[in-house]
């Protein structure tokens, strides 16, 4: 079972560091050459034998690819205060963000396009996600809403997805190794809670020209062929900003971008 953060609170940052080096299957040596330091020290540095300056655990973390989230605590278990903020998106701080995301949801219409945090809570999308909502469970729409749960759950998108199996594929294995990276508990959770709801469905193998898994979804009796995209912030210093997604849906054919044009 994964740690609790307050678990990870009470573990050495040695321990930490050594966990995220295992993580992202680096020895000793490969993460020593990166950061430009002996061998020696990072393994005095795992063990407690040597304690790291607050700028050798952020040059670590960089270099072990750690999350911002994950740096905070990481710099609060080497016995430093936090440098990341993590301001609400909500709060004055974040308008500038708030103002750019409405802005290339906006755009995007016709199609839809949304923002996930980091556990794919919906926090902001545009009018063209009205085709995913349509015809939902309610409980499924309340907040927060989840995208993947929206998607897969059997009384949410799942039952009008004509290729739900190679969907579900897909969004398994996309979060699986988000767990992988990031190590987070709520994140296996719902993992866990996803894969339940899988039944003996087995997805298509790939054809050779096949490039990418298209959504295949039903809407008031069309149906329709979407392809989907995921952008992050490239240069993020907040951990909200950091963990934000926004995910595009295009249409995959001629069809379906006239039905979406012809809907708005």
């Amino acid at each position: 079972m994964a740690a609790t953060i307050e678990e990870t609170f009470q573990r050495p940052v040695g321990q930490l560091l050594r966990g995220w080096r295992e993580r992202r299957r680096l020895s000793q040596l490969e993460l020593a050459n990166r950061v430009d330091v002996s061998t020696r020290h990072v393994s005095f540095v795992e063990t407690g034998r040597s304690k790291p300056s607050r700028d050798m655990v952020l040059r670590l973390a960089e270099h072990l690819d750690v999350p911002l989230r994950d740096r905070n605590q990481l710099l609060l278990a080497g016995g430093f205060a936090p440098i990341y903020s993590e301001a609400s998106l909500h709060s004055p701080a974040m308008l500038a963000i708030r103002t750019t995301l409405r802005r290339l949801l906006q755009a995007h219409e016709p199609y839809p396009a949304l923002v996930v945090d980091r556990w794919w809570n919906i926090v902001e999308a545009n009018a063209g996600i009205a085709i995913f909502t349509a015809g939902v469970d309610e409980k499924l729409l309340q907040a927060p809403i989840n995208a993947l749960r929206l998607t897969l759950h059997p009384d949410g998108l799942a039952r009008r997805i004509g290729n739900i199996a190679d969907v579900r594929a897909a969004a398994l294995t996309g979060l699986q190794r988000q767990v992988a990276s990031t190590a987070d508990p709520e994140l296996q959770d719902l993992y866990d809670e996803l894969r339940g709801y899988a039944v003996h469905d087995r997805p298509a193998a790939p054809g050779p020209t096949d490039v990418v898994v298209p959504f295949e979804l039903t809407h008031e009796g069309r149906e329709l062929s979407l392809l989907t995209t995921i952008a992050t912030f490239g240069t993020p210093l907040d951990v909200t900003v950091s963990e934000l997604m926004i995910e595009s849906f295009y249409p995959a054919d001629d069809a379906t971008a006239e039905y979406l044009r012809a809907l708005s």
